[in-house]
Formats: C-alpha cells, sequence, structure tokens
C-alpha cells in the first residue's frame, strides 16, 4: 500500500506530502483545489504520460516520489520501496526505484503490480483481455493450480525442445539451405589449397619485387666489394701472416682466426652473388603473387583473420557438415518427445477448458448480482471462452470479459463500454467479486461517481467500502454517501499568496469529517446538513 505520496511542481501544487492509511481514503475538496492532479501524479508514477505544461507556471521541473510498504515484494528494502519521478521543462526525466535508475516500462511493469487506477475511462489491468484468463483462474483457485503448473513446466519443456530442434536445423528447409552454404564454404577452402605460412612467405617476396631496383643496385654493391676488394685484402693478410706465424705462437692463433674469416666472408660472397641473380622478376610473376594474396585476403574476410584461422575454420565446417549429414536419428528422438509433449499438454488444457467454462458461468453469476446491487439490473455480463489452436502460457483458452448494460443490446468487450457511470459500477462489481483474490495492493479512484447519483452512489460507496477489507483503496469524490463510507477523510483546499495559487491537504477528524459532508451534500455547512451527515456516518 501506498504509505505516503510526495508532490513538487505539478500544476497548481507547489509541494506537498500525503500520509495514507489501510482501508478506504476519501479526498474530498472545493473545484479545482487539485484533487484530480494528485491522481494524475500518481498515474505519471506508474509510468504514465507526462506533459510540461503540467510543471508548475516559473519552475523548471516537477519531481513525484512514493513510499509503498510491500513487504513480499522481492524489490523491498526494510518491507518498503521508494519510488520517484522527475521531469525537466528540457524534456530530461529520471526515474528510479529504491534510488537506482530505471526506465519508464520498468516502472511501468512494477507499479502495475502494485497500483490500479480507475478513472472515468481508464483500467491499467481489468480492461485488459490479456489478464482476464488470470482472474478466472484466481477465482478457480486451487482446483486448477496443479493442473496449470504441470502445464506450464511442460510448455517450458515442449519450447525448449522445439528451440533446439530449430537450433538444430529440425525444419528440412533451414536444413539444407545450412548444408549448401557449408558445403560451398568447404569446398572453397579445400580448392584453396593453403599452405601455413604461405602468406608471409608471399608477403616477403612481394615486397622483394616492388624493391627489386634497389636491392638489385646494393647487392651488386656488396658483390663487388666482397669479391674485389674484402676477399683479395684478406687473402693478402694470410699470405703476410703465413711468412711470421713461427716468429710466435700469437701469431698462429690470429693466422687461424683470419683464415676462418676469409672462408666465411666467401661463403657470404656467394650468397650474395645467389640473391643479385634471384632479384630478377618480371610482371608475371609479380601479378601471379598479387592474385594470390587478393584472393587470401578475401578468404580472411569471410573465414579468420590468418591463413591458421581459414583452416581451422574449413575443420569446423567439416566437423558441422559430418553433424547435420547424421541428426536423423537425433531428430526422430527429438520429435517424438515434442509429439508425446503435445498430447499430454492437449489432455491437460481440455481438462483446464472444462473447469473454466464452468466456473466463467459461476464467476458471470457473481459479478451480475453485484451488478443488481449497483442499480444496474438490466446488465448482463459474460466470461466468454474461446479455443485457439495453439498451446499458449495458459492452455488452449482465450479469454474475454463481455457485458451488455441495457436490454436490447449486443454483448461487447469490456474495453467498448463508454458511459462513466457504467464503467464505475462495472468494475467495482468484478473488483468486488474478485478482491480476495487480486494481488493488487492499492485501488485508485479518480472521481468514478460521475454520472451517479441517490441509490447508485449510496450501493458503489458501500461496494468500495467492501473492497478496502482487502485493499487499500484511494478515491476522489463528490458524493456525501460515498465520502461518509471512509475510514480516513482528507479535505483537498487552495490558498493564494503573494499571487500564487498553493494546494493543500489536511487529514480530517471525525467533526471535520462531519462538517465535509455536510458541504458537499448542502453547499452550507448547517445543523441540518451536520444532521443528515453524522446520519450517513452512522449507516456506512
Amino acid at each position: 500500500m501506498i504509505t505516503t505520496l510526495h508532490i513538487q511542481n505539478i500544476g497548481i501544487i507547489d509541494d506537498l506530502s500525503i500520509d495514507f492509511n489501510e482501508g478506504f481514503n476519501v479526498l474530498t475538496g472545493e473545484t479545482g483545489a487539485g484533487k484530480t492532479l494528485i491522481i494524475g501524479s500518481l498515474a505519471i508514477l506508474a509510468g504514465g504520460r507526462f506533459s510540461k505544461e503540467m510543471i508548475r507556471n516559473g519552475e523548471n521541473y516537477s519531481f513525484i516520489e512514493a513510499n509503498i510498504y510491500c513487504p513480499e515484494n522481492e524489490q523491498a528494502v526494510d518491507d518498503n520501496i521508494i519510488i520517484s519521478r522527475e521531469i525537466h521543462s528540457n524534456g530530461r526525466s529520471s526515474c528510479k526505484i529504491n534510488g537506482r535508475l530505471a526506465t519508464v516500462n520498468e516502472l511501468k511493469e512494477l507499479m502495475s503490480e502494485m497500483i490500479d487506477i480507475h478513472g472515468q475511462h481508464d483500467s491499467q489491468l481489468i480492461l485488459n483481455p490479456a489478464k482476464h484468463i488470470s482472474y478466472l483462474d484466481s477465482f478457480i483457485g486451487k482446483e486448477i493450480e496443479e493442473d496449470l503448473r504441470s502445464y506450464q513446466k511442460k510448455l517450458k519443456e515442449y519450447k525448449s525442445l522445439k528451440q533446439e530442434l530449430k537450433n538444430t536445423y529440425g525444419e528440412e528447409q533451414e536444413k539444407e539451405r545450412r548444408l549448401d552454404l557449408l558445403r560451398y564454404q568447404a569446398e572453397e577452402i579445400e580448392n584453396a589449397k593453403l599452405k601455413s605460412n604461405e602468406e608471409i612467405e608471399l608477403e616477403e617476396k612481394h615486397k622483394m619485387m616492388q624493391n627489386a631496383e634497389k636491392l638489385k643496385e646494393n647487392l651488386a654493391q656488396i658483390d663487388n666489394e666482397l669479391n674485389d676488394n674484402a676477399i683479395g685484402a684478406i687473402s693478402n693478410a694470410i699470405r703476410s701472416l703465413e711468412k711470421i706465424q713461427d716468429c710466435g705462437e700469437e701469431y698462429s692463433e690470429k693466422l687461424n682466426i683470419l683464415k676462418s674469416s676469409y672462408y666465411d666472408i666467401q661463403e657470404l660472397a656467394r650468397d650474395f652473388s645467389d640473391m643479385k641473380e634471384n632479384v630478377d622478376f618480371d610482371d608475371a610473376d609479380r601479378n601471379k603473387i598479387e592474385r594470390r594474396l587478393d584472393f587470401i585476403y578475401s578468404l580472411k574476410r569471410k573465414y579468420g583473420n590468418t591463413v591458421e584461422e581459414i583452416l581451422a575454420y574449413g575443420e569446423k565446417v567439416e566437423e558441422e557438415i559430418h553433424k547435420i549429414e547424421n541428426l536423423d536419428e537425433y531428430h526422430t528422438k527429438i520429435k517424438k518427445q515434442i509429439e508425446l509433449l503435445k498430447k499430454q499438454m492437449q489432455e491437460i488444457a481440455i481438462r483446464m477448458s472444462k473447469l473454466r467454462k464452468q466456473s466463467a458461468k459461476v464467476l458471470s453469476e457473481e459479478i451480475n448480482r453485484q451488478l443488481k446491487e449497483l442499480e444496474m439490473p438490466n446488465a448482463t455480463f459474460e466470461v466468454q471462452i474461446l479455443e485457439d489452436n495453439s498451446f499458449n502460457e495458459n492452455g488452449t483458452d482465450m479469454i474475454e470479459f463481455m457485458i451488455c448494460t441495457n436490454i436490447g443490446e449486443e454483448i461487447k468487450p469490456l474495453t467498448k463500454i463508454a458511459s462513466g457511470g457504467e464503467m464505475a459500477r462495472i468494475m467495482l462489481a468484478i473488483k468486488n467479486v474478485l478482491a480476495d483474490v487480486d494481488e493488487v495492493g492499492t485501488l485508485v479512484f479518480d472521481e468514478i461517481d460521475t454520472g451517479i447519483s441517490g441509490k447508485a452512489g449510496q450501493a458503489v460507496g458501500e461496494k468500495m467500502k467492501e473492497i478496502a477489507k482487502n485493499h487499500q483503496v484511494v478515491c476522489i469524490t463528490h458524493l456525501p454517501s460515498i465520502a461518509a463510507k471512509g475510514d480516513y477523510n482528507y479535505y483537498i483546499h487552495k490558498q493564494t499568496k503573494e499571487n500564487k495559487t498553493y494546494t493543500n491537504v489536511r487529514q480530517l477528524n471525525e467533526e471535520e469529517t462531519i462538517e465535509e459532508i455536510a458541504r458537499i451534500s448542502s453547499g452550507e455547512i448547517t445543523e441540518i446538513a451536520k444532521a443528515h451527515a453524522r446520519e450517513l456516518r452512522k449507516a456506512s
């Protein structure tokens, strides 16, 4: 339930805090004092739309925050959740759940479990046909719970197997399409006849071709220097050392070293001569290498960053081809499991459908009884059940609440009802029947008494009082018969200071409540009006 609501800069509301209570909270007050702004703020906090025109004149932002007591919710901290929404005139906005930034959709999803707002033409849950099956199942209770759990468990397994079949090319067309692609890739990689270090060798050779003239010129210079100068000079030095090697051991050692160097340089000279001869490349060789490198680059774009990765990918492709070509046995096993699950789910769905059809009649009768008590004797409510061929989350039934409000009219979906007064009573009838099973903690009614009066107004008040035994109810009303039913009454009024209007709220004590009922009953607080108000309070 909502324990505290704090609003800043919404319309004529400057800075307002309201502490709500369990049971039936009734808001009354002057026209234009800001009652609807309070409910509108709750709607915004529940993820509703916000217009920057709602920001208080002279301010550049609006802020709404609520503390919600919900001990069973997993997001609760110390049994409470703090929800806030801040919107600026420049369009910037933020939502927070317990101080953590959240999206509007996250806020809407969370709040839809906690608060249900009903205006003359508005409802978050009861008007949503997708929710109707869960309302009916909740009304049925334990009798359907075991079957529903078993069905949903099998449905989860069924979906998992279907997905596995799809992921392993269970569909013949998908399998053949994948095989065609894999075979093409395997053939392309195989025909490429790649070698492990081929790309490196080709790039080195291509680099040499690009620098052929430079290489040729310098290699020729090296060849000349070694053969014509260095080798001859070392040879002369060796002959000179041979003449004096007997003069001491160190001369003999140096001679050996010099001879060794001579042989090394000779070997180098031969290598450089060969390299010089190999530098000559023709255009055909260059074009061939460039085409090969381009082909390898194209393969890398498709299959890997290196030749080694391409070859590894080719091996994986071959493995996958082998796997797909031998999947028939595995797929046969999965398909048998799927068919068995379909049969089991169908059996459970038939049982649930039979139970729903029986209970739908009882639920319809209960709601029709409530509608008669709400001064709608000609209304006919009906739970419509249609069978769907597909397996959905709750079986194979499609359920929608239908209503006919006048004799001779066609029964229509609940969402098609136009009259605010009729919709208010229909909502109350449904809520009252489902009060014990509805998990939404707070119900908010924004002037849903519009268009009703007299006995109908009295009946609406009694129904909201009944609902408040199981839920927190927050209601704006102009009817004294409803205000008199309040467990807690709040008076909303406005005042002007320094050419600005401010909204104020005050929780009323018993005597103040009597005076407020008298005011909205007769327009004046007279002794006769107060006596009538006391009678209304006693009747509540």
